[in-house]
């Protein structure tokens, strides 16, 4: 039996074993098929391969920031942000490489929170899980704001009327709230309930779709380009590259999302590495060109504040109005597949946390006839709608960064810890340069990290204190560890 004092509860880690048999015993039962103590065996599904994942990766990731997050960013770096860019971009590719060993060895779902409860026990784990959620649901409502913005400059172009001000951005003088982004946020919820592997069908599509508007942007973005664009190339200085770094790393968040499917992946211990670094790649690519191309064909100083940049510089670029109402549609379809993939990883999160008892068993219900799990998925909804109708675009940005950074945080020094603890552990993939890269990958994160503003420190706080009341107010007493102490001593117990 273990020991009951508080440090061992902190410390207590659920077994890779006991992870990997819950994910594998629940696949096997049918829908329905009644497991032990008479509970539903309704279960998640495997129904996503390689290329449906890669695409909610994909999806998750270009247009997390990229369709509105220069109008925020190039004010603070100037034509530097594509360093920022670049810096954002090598701090996400030595996480993925973690997060890609990481998902080999445990298969599940829960992303980071489950990785953390595994190696650096229950404490950390729920602090990872609240950041998590406030990672996934901040950004889902930083998109639903962005998407706003596109379909407003669509309505415009195409019929001359826009959405009435009041009612299409955060309260504040002369607005009362932004109801495009509920509705949004509302239209995917409804999606998500209908099933997974609907979902993911129409995200696989509208990646498609999004990859072809942004390479429409790069296109004629570039037929604008000038030189002179990009001097002075840091007025700022180093400081504002990093800011901006900072605030972009949201934009990556997609890399997460990928390891919140572990349940519903066929062959995860090789599908998953795989879609994490097809994801990388092709994000890296993209987002690299769309911030040059972007750069290149309008002042840095015009980007302030600039709602719908990118198919404002489409306009300005040609003089007519198709370009851009063409980018802004494709802007709308795309947002709208984000928006989905951000609000799925969300739920499962909420999911693995409920099954495990750190949060009310309510939210790993699942319908018997969807396998999706309803209840959680109305209760995300209406949190996020929230925040996207009443919080400002630049303030949810930068708090989704610092949950994103934190978690990749906990991925890379969990490798280095499950590597220590269970050496043999199978692995489809491989960490290369171990321990260099997750050594370095931490370092990075917490570089970025400093570069963030005070503010979202306060807003980390608060997440943090929420975290300490209904952890010790509630999950360390109806943990599924608590109440069977004696499953987690074997293999998995804490050593100091």
């Amino acid at each position: 039996m273990a020991s009951n004092t508080l440090g061992a509860r902190l410390l207590r880690r659920k077994p890779v074993s006991s992870l990997i048999a819950e994910s594998d015993g629940h696949s096997g039962l049918p829908a329905g098929a009644p497991e032990e103590g008479g509970r539903s065996g309704i279960h998640l599904r495997r129904s996503i391969g390689l290329w449906q994942l890669s695409a909610i990766g994909i999806g998750a990731t270009i247009g997390t920031g990229i369709f509105f997050v220069l109008s925020t960013a190039v004010p603070a770096a100037g034509p530097a942000v594509i360093l920022s860019f670049v810096i954002a971009a090598i701090t996400a590719g030595l996480t993925a490489l973690c997060y890609a060993e990481m998902a080999s060895a445990i298969p599940v779902s829960g992303s980071s929170y489950s990785y953390a409860y595994a190696t650096l026990g229950e404490g950390v784990a729920f602090g990872v899980g609240i950041c998590l959620l406030m990672e996934y649901g901040v950004s889902a409502s930083a998109i639903a704001v962005s998407w706003a913005e596109y379909l407003n400059k669509f309505l415009d172009l195409a019929f001359g009327f826009k959405i009435p001000e009041q009612l299409s951005a955060a309260p504040d003088s002369t607005h009362w709230f932004n109801l495009p982004a509920l509705l949004l946020v509302a239209m995917v919820c409804f999606l998500l309930i209908r099933g997974v592997s609907e979902s993911v069908k129409v995200n696989a599509v509208m990646v498609g779709i999004k990859i072809l508007i942004l390479l429409l942007f790069v296109g004629v973005a570039l037929t604008g380009f000038h030189s002179g664009n990009l001097t002075p190339f840091m007025p700022l200085g180093i400081g504002g590259v990093q800011v901006a770094a900072s605030s972009i790393f949201f934009s990556f968040i997609g890399l997460d999302a990928v390891s919140t499917a572990g349940e519903e992946v066929k062959n995860p211990r090789r599908t998953l590495p795989m879609a994490i670094i097809i994801s990388l790649v092709v994000v890296t690519l993209l987002y690299i060109l769309v911030a040059l191309a972007g750069i290149g064909a309008q002042p840095w100083n015009k980007f302030d504040g600039q709602e719908a940049g990118l198919a404002q510089i489409l306009q300005d670029i040609t003089g007519q109005s198709w370009p851009a109402m063409v980018f802004a549609i494709g802007a709308i379809i795309s947002i709208f597949s984000i928006t989905i993939v951000v609000i799925y990883g969300q739920t499962r999160i909420l999911y693995s946390m409920g099954r495990d008892g750190m949060l009310p068993k309510r939210f790993a219900e699942l319908s018997p006839r969807t396998g999706t799990p309803v209840w959680n998925t109305i209760v995300v909804g209406v949190g996020v709608g929230a925040l996207a109708a009443f919080v400002p675009l630049n303030i949810l940005a930068d708090i989704t960064s610092l949950g994103t950074l934190i978690a990749f945080s906990v991925v890379s020094i969990g490798v280095m810890v499950l590597r220590r603890t269970q050496p043999d552990l199978p692995r489809g993939f491989k960490v290369p340069g171990y321990p260099v890269v997750p050594l370095v990958s931490v370092a990075f994160c917490v570089y970025l990290i400093t570069g963030l503003h005070a503010d979202t420190f306060r807003a980390g706080g608060i997440a943090l204190a929420v975290a300490v009341v209904v952890y010790f107010g509630y999950s360390i007493k109806h943990s599924k560890l608590e109440q069977n102490e004696e499953q987690a001593a074997p293999v998995d117990s804490p050593t100091v």
